[in-house]
């Protein structure tokens, strides 16, 4: 089927009930095609809810999804142009990684030469050409994945769903394995949509991420809109680490009542001798807990007018190494508060 360019996927005021829950609610966004989009929240935000109803898994009560100009209601998963690799990488232990990889092409009578050519074209594009007469068993947890990528795409789904595929590695693989992905999907030019509740991961690897809470969506953007421009409390609290100011501390910090987040990174801390720049704010107080994280070390300031604030200092040597218990002063450019969404 020609797939129209433009939208991959589009979410028109979509819910879904399990009894009282509202597992996703009046949900509407748009995926284009070619992106990598991730959806990021915390359990039970309805991130995976949204996977399950594109794959087809789940059905909206309310509200229409469209996959490449398609309406999918009442449609069954294996007739959408959409297939999803999830944590577990469900592979078959009792076939070899080329089995594996061409089962799709065998459920749909595909000849075998075909099936093999294609099979052995999936396993070069992961890096497993040499691979294929294993067992999955045979193989590590980032080999296993790149399988279970390669039989994934090996039927050349206009959109890829990925469900937490990473969840089962350790650090350094998944890092590695970010990267790989993220390499994959520009060489594929495939819809890649991605749920994950890691936000480093989020911002790593996606042209667009939407964060969800509770059912509904909170922000959609790029990562970098994310991170440097939250709305609302929850995403500057959820995405990264932020300090959220509201009621008396904002008003104590800028005379103003309304609430704002000020991320860690930006704020400098000085001695108390120190004046901060011409149109800085500033506040004083003293530092509660240190805690070293390697490239940065992490500061807990209790605020002497009440309140506490944290801030990140990159680990670069050469700076002054302050201790618990020491008073300092914060300081940073007003223009660097992010205003929140009323009620945030």
């Amino acid at each position: 089927m020609t797939k129209p360019s433009g939208i991959a996927v589009r979410f028109a005021d979509v819910s879904r009930y399990f009894g009282a829950v509202r597992a996703v609610d009046r949900v509407s966004f748009e995926i284009q095609d070619g992106e990598f989009f991730s959806m990021l929240g915390p359990s039970g935000s309805g991130k995976t809810t949204c996977l399950r109803l594109i794959a087809g898994f789940e059905q909206p009560d309310v509200g229409n999804i469209v996959i490449h100009g398609v309406n999918v209601e009442g449609v069954p998963p294996y007739q959408r142009d959409v297939n999803t690799v999830f944590q577990d990488y469900a592979l078959f232990p009792h076939m070899t990684v080329a089995e594996n990889v061409e089962y799709g092409l065998m459920i749909r009578k595909v000849a075998t030469p075909e099936r093999r050519r294609r099979a052995q074209e999936m396993l070069g594009l992961v890096k497993l050409e040499a691979m294929g007469a294993r067992k999955p068993n045979q193989l590590s947890g980032g080999q296993r994945q790149r399988v279970a990528l390669a039989r994934a795409l090996i039927n050349r789904p206009g959109v890829l769903l990925l469900d937490e595929p990473l969840g089962a590695l350790d650090l350094k693989l998944r890092e590695q394995m970010q990267e790989e992905l993220k390499t994959l999907q520009r060489q594929v030019g495939i819809t890649f949509i991605y749920v994950t509740h890691d936000q480093g991961e989020a911002l790593a690897m996606s042209d667009r991420l939407a964060v969800f809470n509770h059912g509904c969506i909170e922000q959609i953007g790029t990562p970098a809109e994310i991170y440097e421009h939250p709305v609302t409390a929850f995403v500057a609290g959820f995405v990264g680490v932020s300090n959220v100011c509201s009621g008396e501390l904002a008003r104590r910090l800028t005379a103003s009542a309304s609430a704002f987040a000020i991320r860690p990174e930006k704020i400098t801390m000085i001695a108390v001798s120190e004046q901060e720049p011409d149109g800085w704010l500033c506040a004083t107080g003293r530092i509660r807990a240190v805690t070293y994280h390697g490239a940065t070390t992490r500061y807990a300031v209790a605020l002497d007018d009440g309140g506490e604030l944290a801030v990140m200092r990159q680990n670069a040597g050469g700076g002054h190494d302050a201790h618990v218990g020491e008073s300092v002063r914060l300081a940073w450019p007003r223009h660097l508060n992010q205003p929140l969404a009323q009620g945030a």
